[in-house]
């Protein structure tokens, strides 16, 4: 995020109906600035890696450069740009070869806006956002179910609390006011709990949280 607080991006999207769509919900959005828009993935590879936004909205399918090739583009060039996958297919061949590129967030073209809204904000913050119909359809399988839970392992209630809220999407601050603590003490929770369970990133903690089942369709994120 820059100075100003608001989150910069920039959407990538071959649809015009979309394109349009997607444009009016976040140029309604106070902390979001819409710093470019295009229907072609070279395009979009070039305007990222000039402008630099914050996030980065993609299509899995453009011309020019498909979703998951201009996200493991990006990851190299530009690995600062969170990006978040907006497509059609909830199928979970999609899914794990978009996270293993790069991508932070996996959202429905079907999802409402808000979905789409807390996903910019996650994915800005450092976290992960992943459809709730994703994890209950795509991620069934296992594919991101890597990390298992540990049984001889025992969180305090405060930190599965703060785990849970990471894994489903939440930024520090977002935790701290809902639980009425500062950030620092929410970064704390989060290092002790990530400590004992061994997870090393936020992509560890979410799939932890499917694993736990704490992300399962129709819970709130």
């Amino acid at each position: 995020m820059k100075s100003n607080n608001r989150i910069r991006v920039v959407l990538a999207d071959d649809h015009p109906v979309v394109l349009a769509g997607i444009r009016a919900l976040l140029q309604a959005v106070p902390d979001i600035e819409l710093i470019g828009e295009v229907a072609d993935g070279a395009e979009a590879l070039t305007l990222i890696e000039t402008q630099k936004p914050d996030v980065a909205i993609l299509d899995i399918s453009m011309p020019g450069l498909n979703g998951i090739e201009l996200s493991r583009r990006l990851s190299e060039t530009c690995p600062t740009v969170k990006i978040i996958a907006l497509t059609v297919h909830e199928d979970r061949a999609y899914v794990k070869p978009l996270i293993q590129a790069g991508a932070q967030g996996y959202l429905l073209k079907r999802s409402a806006a808000e979905d789409l809204i807390r996903a910019v904000n996650a994915v800005a913050a450092g976290g992960m956002y992943l459809d709730p119909a994703i994890v209950s359809n795509a991620l069934s399988g296992g594919e991101l179910s890597s990390v298992t839970p540990t049984p001889d392992v025992t969180l305090s209630p405060r930190e599965e609390d703060v785990l849970k809220a990471i894994a489903q999407g939440f930024s520090n601050k977002e935790i701290a006011a809902s639980l009425q603590l500062s950030t620092k003490t929410i970064e704390t929770y989060k290092a002790r709990a990530a400590d004992k369970l061994n997870l090393k990133s936020r992509a560890e903690i979410v799939r932890y949280g499917v694993a736990k089942g704490w992300l399962a369709s129709g819970e709130e994120k």
